[in-house]
C-alpha cells in the first residue's frame, strides 16, 4: 500500500531538500495529487512515486534557493540512533556530505544523490529526471567538480565515539586549553546556525585557537547549566544539550578517523530544526 512507502520516500526527499519539513511536504504534495486520481497504467507504484518526490523535492529545492551572502545555512539535523520509526535511517546521508551538497544546484544535487547513495545508473538517473543519458554523466561530472571532498560517507573507524565526546565535555568544562588543543585539527571549523531566530557569538570560526576560544565562551555563557546528551546524528557523532527538557543546541562532529581530531563542528540552535530530534 502507499503508506509503506513513506520510510522510503522520506529518505530521497530529505537527502535533496536537507529538511524534515520541507521533505514531508513535498510526500505530502505527491501523495495527495496520487490519492485524487492515479493515472491508469504506471507500472510499478513505488517507483511512480518515489519519482515524483524526486522532482517534487527538486522543485521546491528551486523555490528555496538561498541568495549568495545569506548567513550560513546548516541542513536541519535527523536523529539517527533511536530514531523515528517512520525514518529509514540506513539512507539518511551524512551530516558532513549534507553541508557539502549545498554547493550543488537542485539537478545536479539529485543526480549525486541518485548516482552515489543509492547506486542509480544513468539509465536509471536519466528516467526519473526526465533527461538523457549524457545529461545525467554530464550532470554528475560537474557535481563531482564542485565538491571540496570526494564523495564518502562517514567512513569506518575503530574509533570509541562516546568515550572521545565524554573527554570532550570534560575538557570543555575544565577550561583545559592544552588538552582541547591535542582534540582539534589546526584547520578546525565550526558553522553556527540560528536560523535568525536565536542569537549566536558567531556564525563562522576557522582554525584551533578561535574555535576553542569559542568553544570555551559558549560554555561557560550559555551551557554550564545544561545536560549534555551524547547522540549520533546522520550517523555522526553529536552532542544535545537541553534546558529545562528543551533541546536548545545540537553539535554534530566531523572527526577524521585517521588524525582523530576533530575537522569540523557543525552548531544547530535554530529551534525549528531541533524540533523534530527526540526529547529528553
Amino acid at each position: 500500500m502507499v503508506k509503506d512507502y513513506q520510510r522510503t520516500l522520506f529518505s530521497y526527499a530529505y537527502n535533496i531538500l536537507g529538511s524534515s519539513e520541507d521533505a514531508k511536504d513535498a510526500i505530502q504534495d505527491v501523495m495527495t495529487r496520487y490519492l485524487a486520481g492515479p493515472p491508469k497504467e504506471i507500472g510499478n507504484e513505488k517507483n511512480y512515486l518515489i519519482k515524483g518526490v524526486i522532482n517534487q523535492s527538486i522543485n521546491i529545492r528551486k523555490k528555496k534557493q538561498r541568495i549568495a551572502g545569506d548567513p550560513l545555512w546548516l541542513p536541519e539535523p535527523v536523529a539517527t540512533e533511536n530514531a523515528d520509526a517512520g525514518i529509514n535511517r540506513d539512507e539518511i546521508i551524512s551530516y558532513s556530505m549534507l553541508v557539502l551538497l549545498e554547493n550543488l544546484n537542485p539537478r545536479e544535487r539529485a543526480t549525486f544523490i541518485l548516482k552515489e547513495a543509492y547506486d542509480y545508473s544513468h539509465e536509471d538517473i536519466a528516467r526519473a529526471l526526465s533527461i538523457t543519458v549524457e545529461n545525467s554523466r554530464k550532470l554528475l561530472s560537474r557535481a563531482k567538480s564542485k565538491l571540496a571532498s570526494p564523495a564518502k560517507q562517514v567512513q569506518e573507524t575503530s574509533l570509541d565515539t562516546k568515550a572521545y565526546l565524554e573527554n570532550y565535555i570534560t575538557v570543555i568544562r575544565s577550561g583545559d586549553m592544552k588538552s582541547l588543543e591535542k582534540l582539534l585539527a589546526q584547520e578546525v571549523t565550526v558553522i553556527t546556525d540560528g536560523g535568525g531566530k536565536v542569537s549566536i557569538v558567531r556564525d563562522l570560526v576557522e582554525g584551533w585557537q578561535a574555535t576553542a576560544g569559542l568553544l570555551f565562551y559558549v560554555y561557560s555563557n550559555y551551557q554550564q547549566q545544561s545536560i549534555a546528551r551524547l547522540s549520533f546524528v546522520n550517523h555522526q557523532p553529536a552532542i544535545l544539550f537541553y534546558n529545562d527538557g528543551i533541546l536548545t543546541n545540537c553539535q554534530v562532529f566531523d572527526i577524521d578517523p585517521n588524525t582523530q581530531k576533530i575537522v569540523h563542528i557543525y552548531s544547530m540552535v535554530d529551534p525549528d530544526k531541533l524540533k523534530n530530534i527526540y526529547p529528553a
